[in-house]
């Protein structure tokens, strides 16, 4: 694989840029609650995605900030008008799977037929054609060796679906931080979230649960230090139930899940918008150098 320094030679690409991505899926469709929650129920749940990522869309109109949103099929199903209203509104639709299944947890068959199907949902949904993926937990990793090729054959461009960092659901400490090109002779960019060091250590500041437990002085820090080393963007992602402290409280999840999932959620938008107005953010494709004029598919 070839380290990428201002992808494609694109002067808009590169270092010292900041890319936002939210991941637009629902309070009761994380993976910390995947044991006590399954799929089957989903639809006795009541949404609160459409509101809360309609909140982040207005958070991002009011900063003048332009984001990733790699978007589950399965919301964009039930909920095609805020597909729609993503991309009317000036931001990137890209792909979160159909309903989050883990890449390492599929067979590469079955992995297509999710990547095709979530891929040709949002399109047919929004007209635009779809460019981005992200897989659900980071879990394109060292098992799944075809889902870079895999995903460039579908038709996509990039994928984000790297966290390189030490962690006990996701990561590597030793992968590429910076873009690359995992599979040699396809122009296809895999687009790892930000990270950099502290204290002789790689940490993540890519946002997510690392960036609701931390100081929000810290993280600017972090990613200002990233913006420094890394050779393309700094991307940065959230979910949107991350500011939806009202969400109902899951009471079966383990200890460990609740903490993860509920800290600091009645914290995150005033965190969140400090962020905001401290980079100038863009949509990855825009960051990465492959934005399109128009955008139809």
């Amino acid at each position: 694989m070839d380290a990428i320094i201002n992808v494609n030679n694109n002067p808009k690409a590169g270092a010292g840029s900041f890319a936002l991505s939210v991941d637009v899926e629902d309070y009761f469709q994380v993976w910390a609650f995947s044991d006590v929650i399954k799929r089957e129920s989903w639809d006795g749940f009541q949404p609160r995605v459409g509101d809360a990522t309609r909140a982040c869309l207005d958070m991002f109109e009011q900063r003048g900030a332009k984001a990733t949103f790699f978007t589950l099929g399965w919301v964009g199903e039930r909920d095609p008008s805020l597909v729609r209203e993503i991309v009317e509104r000036g931001h990137e639709l890209a792909s979160h799977g159909f309903d989050h299944t883990k890449v390492n947890q599929q067979s590469p068959e079955e992995f297509i037929r999710d990547a095709s199907h979530s891929k040709k949902l949002l399109e047919d949904i929004a007209g635009v054609e779809v460019r981005g993926y992200r897989a659900a937990g980071f879990s394109i990793d060292g098992s799944t060796p075809w889902a870079h090729e895999a995903l460039a054959e579908i038709g996509y461009a990039y994928s984000s679906s790297t966290h390189p960092i030490a962690h006990d659901h996701y990561g590597d400490a030793s992968a590429e931080r910076s873009p690359f090109k995992p599979v040699e002779g396809l122009d296809f960019i895999e687009a790892p979230v930000a990270t950099t060091t502290l204290l002789g250590r790689r940490v993540s500041c890519a946002g997510g649960g690392w960036f609701r437990a931390s100081p929000v002085a810290l993280s600017k820090k972090l990613m200002r230090r990233a913006a420094g080393t890394l050779n393309g963007p700094v991307i940065f992602y959230f979910h949107p139930w991350e500011i939806d402290a009202g969400q109902p409280r899951i009471k079966t999840a383990s200890v460990k899940s609740k903490l993860r999932h509920y800290l600091n959620l009645a914290k995150m938008p005033r965190k969140l918008d400090s962020v905001l107005t401290s980079f100038y953010w863009r949509r990855i494709d825009d960051a990465l150098g492959l934005a399109r004029a128009g955008g139809e598919a």
